[in-house]
């Protein structure tokens, strides 16, 4: 029913389940989530990551090089070309741009941008989008370089001028559950203009978990929280979004 588009597994607490990521998918699905993609954010990690998700056949990876990461500075595109053939490797990124924090390496950021972009035309994969605090820096190069397969811009927190110009180059627009956030009403408006056709659900798990649960590490499970919110806000069922988000997940990862 519920696909929840981008988590952190590999940053999970597992010590409340005896250091096995099998409870936490187990509980997921048992509140109807089927699939997972769990999303790399730096190179170091991505043995390990993927030898953790390697057991479960609902369990689906991106890798990138986060703009925050460590690596930004040294990042070069055949580090990440080396691994590409993972027969689980369905997305480029966590990639993009992100000047709230990073201002200092902007440079260095946009060069693993468009590195990131022309990897994923390469290879005829899409992208997954980080962006904050740098709106136009990230739609230039996304004019210039998003790749033919698409992307997406995930855990949306911008405006809907943003939002508006992203959808017409193709993209899509995933909300987390900074969208249940009592001074989120701005994005929830953002949420109510974006089509339903464009929307994708996630939980950035082990990040920002949705109210009711703020305080708890964030875990795949509370996605439905996400996609009920997307309910509530559009005047829809659950299942309807469900199904909805689900099928465009699998139209942009090439999954149908």
């Amino acid at each position: 029913m519920l696909i929840d588009s981008h988590c952190h597994l590999d940053r999970l607490d597992l010590e409340p389940y005896n250091g096995q990521l099998a409870p936490v998918l187990e509980q997921a699905r048992r509140q109807g989530v089927e699939q997972f993609l769990c999303v790399g954010t730096d190179l170091a990690r991505w043995s390990s990551m993927a030898k953790l998700v390697d057991p479960f056949a609902d369990v689906l990876l991106s890798l990138g090089v986060h703009p925050l990461s460590d690596e930004i500075n040294q990042f070069e595109p055949h580090s990440l070309l080396a691994v590409a053939d993972h027969p689980k490797l369905i997305a480029i990124g966590e990639t993009g741009l992100d000047y709230h924090y990073g201002q200092d390496s902007a440079a260095a950021q946009q060069r693993a941008f468009e590195q990131h972009l022309q990897i994923g035309q390469q290879l005829n994969k899409p992208v997954i989008v980080h962006t904050r605090a740098a709106q136009q820096d990230t739609l230039r190069l996304l004019e210039q370089g998003l790749p033919d397969a698409g992307g997406v811009l995930h855990c949306f927190t911008e405006t809907w001028e943003m939002a508006e110009q992203a959808l017409a180059l193709g993209m899509y627009i995933s909300f987390s559950g900074i969208i249940t956030f009592r001074n989120a009403a701005d994005l929830r408006e953002v949420v109510r203009r974006v089509p339903l056709d464009r929307i994708l659900v996630e939980t950035d798990a082990p990040y920002l978990t949705p109210a009711p649960y703020r305080g708890r590490s964030n875990e795949p499970c509370y996605v439905r929280e996400v996609a009920e919110c997307v309910a509530n806000i559009k005047g829809l069922a659950l299942e309807q979004v469900a199904q909805a988000t689900s099928a465009n997940f699998n139209k942009l990862f090439g999954r149908s």
